[in-house]
């Protein structure tokens, strides 16, 4: 009879850190109660209260003086509400992928979408993911529950739906489910919300299933994971048959196959699959084999081996989820690296460092032989080989490429070639007032400009600014070969003053006057331009010997005169707006930038004494352009152009030509017969 026992079987990650929390609160001699069972297994639920731990169902039940610890299934959001308040003392054991799904729905619901959600709707994770969500919710089970709501309830569509599943929901089932959904509603969001450890679990689970005469699964028959299991093996193998400890085991049952699987839920504890397997051993004298064909003693023996800390490791992954990467190490123990213990960089995504079948070197951190696990470093070992080379590079004072991970006390850290890197501020940014928290996540480059170690204590430290400061020496260099006046640019508006705006041209700024900066009067440049504004400029005028450069803005196509010049010829009609009054006449705007004088003798067909009679500012008028004069920037109006005429004296018909000046400038001018405005 060959035996085949499957390598996913047992504690699942979440699960374990449930527990182990748990046992570390009694370790540390707490009063320690659970929010319902910590895990769907009753004999581990047993063992903690032979050890003083006891499940509670409701907030008013947790003694004052103990800590409460949420289950790895998580409660719903009333419940954990109701527990901040009252003040107990809390240990949240959610599983991380539960709460993944928790924010999930909460955004998708608040968005205004309907939820989805694959799972029991009587299961204590579905129930708490539910209470997350704040609008239209359904669970389903199964497809045909799905088809039911789609058809008989949810008529729209096209109306926008988001789709989660339970951690431990059947992945077969899950396939059917999504096709549903893909061909019912075309405005569907889809999170593939299964655990990756589920996933293995069950696929690995219906492999063995396939070839097996016989299949036992352990674990407690509350356990949603644990009838997923059986559920999925009893499709592929008749003879399927779940057991919650070694005592249900028929042994007469087992005689009659020759070949069994064997796999386990993952709130199913280590020893009593350990119990199972060995009960099987020395009832059938068998010969217990995986797929290597290898002795159950032997497998025994080899599983329970103990690998020294510190000790290097060959392993090969074969599976990955978003806390830990799981790996094959040679042995019966599941090894496994933490997300922090795979790289440097903590913003890394798992499945961006590592893939699937990947062999790697490893550092043993750990070993737990009561759960049958390893922990183990990746980062460590990569740690020790980047250090080695960065030795080498100390010396050339090469510039390198590292990635920016955290503002630290005193400056920045860096990663290169998986070693942590310390800038000092003063080292980071070219200016001191350019923002650490900008480069954070960034590639740079850099300079080392120490290597050493003391004892096992190692310390790199590097300069980004050198490498920016030899650029921006370079960009100065080249500027000042190649400049010449009317060459333009393209630069960054770097700060701005009173009386204008610095640009940044690459390495060398120069500065636009206010008065260069709009072909109207502005008050200040920030009405024009802001810190940061990319503008195209040309070089106005250079001091050779200090290096200023003076630049102009004011695109010549906007010019306000050459717009007149195209548009607005001699006799032309225009509604000018009146915006200034004086004694000898009123000053309109024409287009923006060109005013022009109506001279008092030029407002009506009839003598007046003065323009306010006539005139008052914000008024708009017809009036012909009589004159220009380009070189001086002046034109002459006539709203009496446009009025009948009578007789005037010969003085009232005369042109006359205005200078648009300052206001104060034109109220020293003497009104003259021939009075001229800007």
């Amino acid at each position: 009879m060959n035996i085949n026992v499957a390598e996913s079987a047992g504690f699942c990650f979440g699960v374990n850190r449930a527990v182990n929390m748990v046992y570390s609160l009694i370790n540390d001699n707490k009063k320690v109660c659970t929010f319902g069972p910590i895990i769907h297994n009753m004999e581990m639920v047993r063992e903690l209260e032979e050890k003083g731990c006891v499940a509670v169902d409701s907030v008013e039940d947790v003694p004052q003086d103990a800590t409460l610890v949420i289950r790895s299934h998580g409660v719903p959001l009333e419940i954990m509400n109701e527990i901040n308040r009252s003040g107990i003392a809390c240990e949240d054991a959610t599983c991380p992928f539960v709460k993944k799904i928790h924010n999930i729905v909460n955004q998708e619901s608040g968005e205004g979408r309907t939820v989805f959600v694959a799972g029991n709707k009587n299961h204590p994770e579905v129930q708490g993911i539910v209470s997350h969500c704040s609008g239209e919710i359904y669970t389903f089970n199964n497809n045909d529950e799905l088809l039911e709501i789609a058809n008989n309830i949810l008529l729209e569509k096209n109306r926008p739906i988001s789709v989660v599943a339970q951690t431990t929901f059947d992945t077969k089932e899950w396939k059917k489910c999504l096709k549903t959904v893909k061909k019912v509603y075309t405005n569907s969001k889809i999170f593939d919300t299964i655990c990756n450890a589920t996933s293995v679990r069950q696929n690995e689970a219906q492999q063995i299933a396939e070839k097996s005469d016989l299949m036992i699964v352990i674990g407690d028959r509350h356990s949603s994971n644990t009838g997923k299991l059986f559920d999925i093996c009893k499709r592929k193998c008749d003879k399927t048959f779940l057991i919650e400890t070694a005592q249900e085991l028929d042994m007469n049952v087992l005689r009659n196959a020759d070949s069994i699987g064997v796999t386990a839920g993952a709130s199913t504890p280590a020893r009593i699959i350990k119990e199972v397997l060995d009960k099987m051993s020395e009832e059938t004298k068998s010969s217990v084999t995986n797929e290597n064909e290898e002795s159950f003693e032997a497998l025994l023996e080899e599983s329970l081996k103990n690998l020294n800390t510190n000790e290097r490791v060959k392993g090969t992954v074969v599976s990955i989820d978003p806390t830990a990467v799981y790996v094959d190490v040679g042995r019966k123990q599941t090894g496994f690296i933490p997300a922090d213990e795979l790289s440097n960089d903590p913003t890394v995504n798992p499945e961006d460092v590592v893939k699937v079948g990947d062999e790697l070197e490893l550092l043993i951190m750990k070993t737990n032989d009561q759960e049958g696990t390893i922990m183990l470093s990746k980062r460590r070992v990569d740690a020790q080989k980047g250090w080695e080379e960065l030795e080498e590079k100390a010396e050339s004072k090469e510039v390198l490429t590292g990635k920016v991970t955290a503002v630290v006390k005193g400056g920045l850290s860096l990663v290169y070639n998986n070693v942590r890197i310390f800038v000092p501020a003063s080292q980071a940014t070219v200016s001191r007032n350019d923002s650490l928290e900008d480069l954070v996540g960034k590639e740079v480059q850099f300079r080392l400009i120490e290597v050493s170690q003391r004892g096992r204590r190692r310390q790199a430290v590097a300069s980004i600014r050198s490498v920016l400061m030899d650029e921006i020496n370079k960009k100065r260099d080249e500027f000042w070969q190649n400049v010449e006046i009317g060459k333009e640019y393209t630069g960054v508006v770097r700060s701005i003053e009173n009386y204008g705006a610095f640009v940044d041209l690459g390495g060398v700024s120069g500065m636009i006057h206010i008065s260069e900066l709009s072909w109207q009067r502005v008050k200040h440049p920030s009405e024009v331009v802001k810190v940061g504004d990319e503008v195209k400029v040309y070089i106005k005028d250079i001091n050779e010997e200090t290096h200023k450069i003076s630049l102009g803005y004011k695109d010549p196509d906007a010019n306000p005169w050459e717009i007149l010049k195209r548009d607005f010829p001699v006799d032309t009609v225009v509604k000018a707006k009146i915006v200034g009054i004086t004694d000898f006449g009123a000053f309109a705007n024409i287009i923006p930038g060109v005013d022009g004088l109506i001279h008092i003798s030029q407002i009506a067909n009839k003598r007046i004494d003065k323009p306010s009679d006539i005139l008052k500012v914000g008024e708009e008028v017809e009036a012909k352009i009589t004159a220009i004069d380009f070189e001086k920037k002046r034109v002459s109006l006539s709203m009496r152009a446009l009025l009948p005429q009578e007789e005037a004296k010969k003085e009232d018909k005369e042109e006359v030509v205005a200078s648009v000046e300052p206001e104060e400038t034109k109220a020293e001018e003497a009104p003259a017969e021939e009075t001229t405005a800007e």
